[in-house]
């Protein structure tokens, strides 16, 4: 089988040339000889290049099928779901570093603000239930910061203090990290509880479960204390529910205030 082009000029009879006498094999060159002048003139896009079929494209030149695309969108989407999975613990370390960051992150700006503006600094856990702490997402739980008020009494009657109506500072604590101890977690190297805490309790002022029924506070001289004045030791211990891996715990030193963190596997701590 043969094809051939026929060009006709106005005014002059028709020209017939055949492409290299026959229908060009593929990687063949379309014949550059006066013969085809004309036809190269009427397809001047494939001049010179490699034709491979009746209708002049270069070789080489498809498409993917739709198979072949299906095929390649399922390998990139088992990879990814492949990536994810493997990354998942290290994603979950990471969110609990964060929250432990946050936590002593806190903790020392409300300990430095206390002592700059000669203040008495509330500490409040509050759950993310409402109020002051929406609960949003995976949130847990917030660390609120509330000034005291200090109200001038009438002599001989001395000045009283109380809690501002409403913190100046709340903090979301990371997705899905909690006040949270596990079982088989000693106590901290600072050892204030005694002994190992009582899962899930995650926080402790000495040796005991929770916080003072009189609220805790940095003092303007940088100690850490109870709603009353007495210094506190204070152990919190976080993590993500199910993971013992994801253990943490931040502790304050009462007599200075001074803010520790721990990175903890579930049976020792780190420092």
């Amino acid at each position: 089988m043969t094809d051939s082009f026929s060009v006709v000029y106005p005014g002059s009879s028709p020209l017939k040339s055949r492409l290299n006498s026959a229908q060009a094999p593929c990687g063949s060159q379309i014949s550059r000889n006066p013969g085809a002048a004309d036809v190269a003139s009427i397809v001047p896009a494939y001049n010179g290049r490699r034709v491979c079929s009746s209708i002049p494209r270069p070789c080489g030149m498809r498409g993917f099928t739709v198979l072949e695309l299906l095929v390649a969108v399922l390998i990139i989407l088992i990879a990814t779901a492949m990536t994810v999975i493997q990354l998942q613990p290290q994603w979950q370390q990471i969110q609990v570093d964060v929250g432990k960051d946050q936590v002593k992150s806190t903790l020392r700006q409300a300990r430095e603000l206390a002592i700059s503006e000669r203040r008495t600094i509330a500490v409040q856990f509050l759950n993310a239930t409402g109020g002051a702490c929406p609960p949003s997402g995976g949130i847990f739980m917030c660390m609120a910061l509330t000034q005291m008020v200090v109200t001038a009494g009438i002599p001989p009657a001395p000045a009283t203090q109380a809690l501002a109506s409403s913190p100046f500072f709340v903090l979301p604590i990371e997705n899905k990290v909690q006040l949270l101890s596990f079982s088989g977690e000693p106590d901290t190297p600072d050892g204030f509880i005694g002994t190992a805490p009582a899962p899930p309790g995650g926080i402790y002022f000495g040796s005991t479960a929770g916080v003072p029924s009189t609220g805790m506070a940095f003092q303007s001289d940088g100690t850490f204390t109870d709603g009353n004045g007495n210094p506190i030791n204070l152990s919190i211990f976080i993590g993500e529910a199910g993971i013992p891996t994801s253990a943490r715990a931040i502790t304050v030193l009462g007599n200075t205030g001074r803010v520790f963190a721990y990175h903890g596997n579930g049976a020792t701590w780190l420092r």
